[in-house]
């Protein structure tokens, strides 16, 4: 068992549909996001050198900043549980406060977002071995050669799910679907 990412939005009731998630025609695989990239964007607390993704930021020139804010949406159940755990009512009011304003930081992001990812796609097609650009660790744990081979060549259909282009061609896909379904937020999520 392990941590997994998914993307959360302000109208799911309405986008995951039972038909989204066990239709016929499930397109819910089409908007998957690997545990490698969840790993990706949990990085930080696991490496002591700069992250990949920021490293992937600085080579690019692409701003990735509204990614980690997706990170700061307030998870109901956390909250919750800092809530009971709070030992004043000044501390638990300071905790909904800041749930408060993390939401509104996000609220109405999803062009952000889209255009944050598009972006980014479209500056790693240009890059050629982006796994030998990126600093050598000895915590290997997003297989950095395969999760980052370069972007349009062919590659092994057994390791395509779980490679960063993937990730990011999901992760589009599934912000186009959601904006055409009037979604406006989008955050992370972890189970």
């Amino acid at each position: 068992m392990g941590l997994d990412i998914t993307i959360g939005i302000d109208n799911d009731d309405e986008v995951f549909t039972f038909e989204y998630i066990t239709g016929e025609n499930s397109i819910s695989d089409d908007h998957h996001l690997s545990r490698t990239f969840c790993n990706l964007i949990c990085r930080d607390a696991v490496i002591d050198h700069e992250t990949e993704l920021n490293q992937i930021s600085r080579i690019t020139g692409v701003d990735i900043e509204p990614l980690y804010l997706m990170l700061e949406y307030p998870n109901s159940d956390e909250l919750e549980f800092m809530l009971e755990n709070a030992e004043t009512e000044e501390e638990r009011q300071e905790i909904i406060e800041e749930s408060e304003h993390n939401k509104l930081k996000l609220t109405n992001n999803i062009d952000t977002i889209y255009q944050t990812i598009t972006h980014l796609i479209n500056k790693l097609n240009t890059i050629q071995n982006l796994s030998k650009l990126l600093i050598k660790t000895d915590f290997d744990s997003l297989n950095n050669d395969v999760y980052f081979s370069d972007f349009n060549t062919d590659k092994d259909k057994e390791n395509m799910r779980d490679i960063f282009e993937n990730d990011l061609n999901n992760f589009k896909s599934l912000l186009e679907y959601c904006k055409a379904r009037n979604t406006k937020t989008v955050f992370f999520n972890f189970m």
